[in-house]
């Protein structure tokens, strides 16, 4: 239960002088409501280790503390928010860890034993490269419950032939289930944000759709989505690849691929000399 003592989330704002800062994406969900649907959607975390990424003035901490979750470790870079922090450690005990740091350069996964969940509202500006970080160590987690905004969110779930459909589609359901639970309006927000915001679930895989490098199938989406509108026949033309031989239309559009297409061409890219291609994102991509 909730300590009686806790004041209200705008209280705790003014307190700290909390304004959003829109360099670091800040966006406050403050109602008790959505925050509590948001644990739900996470599902039962009875016996698991729970980690935020970004808690911000502490709206979705509070409703993960009150879940069954073993325990909640925040991963803050904002001074102000840790100092709130602090005051819920207080008030949780050893419960709730606090970690200063940057999501893009921490090891995540080394902030808590397993078994893992991520539950977080992520900041927009952020939310595409902290995926890809988690997906590239995905083995690592039980579940990933994240807000995006529902632009991001709608490329997670897209199918082939569909206009969002591309590389974060193809490298995430390749890895994961994915389901978008519910929206959240941007009035829900302080300040308000610019769109409309999606909550998703993303449930490992026991194992991949299909062994493949992960670079790999990158290089290749990226390839392929940078020139979406080209025959794959042109956008591909620089991997000398033999799409004939892969039974793969070299007259397709990369829209109209499977992972599964994708993961032959990937594999294929492996196994020919333009391998290990010059135009391997490393790690990042943002489509």
């Amino acid at each position: 239960m909730m300590p009686p003592d806790l004041p209200p989330h705008r209280e705790v704002i003014r307190k700290h002088d909390l304004k959003a800062r829109k360099s670091l994406g800040q966006h406050f969900l403050l109602d008790s409501n959505l925050t509590g649907r948001i644990v739900r959607a996470a599902g039962d975390l009875t016996g698991y280790h729970v980690i935020e990424v970004g808690p911000g003035p502490g709206g979705l901490t509070r409703a993960l503390l009150e879940s069954p979750a073993l325990t909640v470790t925040v991963l803050e870079k904002d001074h102000r928010c840790l100092s709130i922090m602090a005051e819920l450690k207080n008030a949780f005990g050893n419960r709730l860890k606090v970690v200063a740091g940057d999501a893009l350069k921490t090891d995540i996964p080394a902030l808590t034993s397993p078994p893992r969940k991520i539950v977080a509202n992520l900041p927009y500006n952020l939310s595409t490269p902290l995926l890809l970080r988690w997906l590239r160590e995905i083995e690592a987690y039980r579940g990933l419950t994240l807000m995006f905004q529902s632009e991001v969110a709608d490329r997670l779930i897209a199918q082939p032939r569909t206009k969002a459909y591309g590389r974060l589609s193809v490298i995430t359901q390749w890895l994961c289930e994915v389901n978008s639970a519910f929206n959240i309006p941007k009035e829900a927000f302080t300040p308000p944000p610019n769109v409309t915001s999606t909550v998703s679930n993303l449930t490992p895989r026991p194992s991949p759709l299909c062994s493949v490098s992960f670079e790999a199938l990158e290089t290749v989406t990226a390839i392929a989505f940078g020139k979406r509108r080209k025959m794959l026949r042109a956008s591909l033309k620089t991997l000398n690849l033999d799409l004939s031989a892969l039974e793969i239309e070299p007259t397709r559009r990369p829209e109209e691929l499977s992972v599964i297409d994708f993961c032959r061409l990937a594999n294929a890219l492996v196994e020919s000399r333009a391998w290990p291609a010059k135009s391997s994102l490393k790690g990042e991509f943002y489509a």
